[in-house]
């Protein structure tokens, strides 16, 4: 997080931003009521259920409240003004 970031959405933001932490949780959920019915571990999840593999971190524009992956916002940081 060493580099500068622009927000694409409203192109002036260069220094408000808020990091947000994705914690995944796998569940198993009933069909019919919604309702928890199995909390996983990592290491204990069924064949059929993929473990989590985005980010573990997106980037909110402190100005405008756009939600993006890092990448873009340090793309954009990178183009000259």
């Amino acid at each position: 997080m060493s580099t500068p970031y622009r927000c694409p959405n409203c192109k002036t933001n260069r220094s408000r931003f808020n990091i947000v932490q994705q914690v995944s949780q796998a569940v198993k959920l009933d069909p019919q009521s919604g309702d928890i019915v199995r909390e996983y571990q990592e290491n204990e999840l069924e064949p059929f259920h993929l473990p989590y593999n985005g980010p573990d971190y997106r980037v909110q524009c402190g100005a405008c409240g756009l939600i993006e992956d890092e990448r873009t916002f340090i793309k954009f940081g990178e183009q000259p003004i």
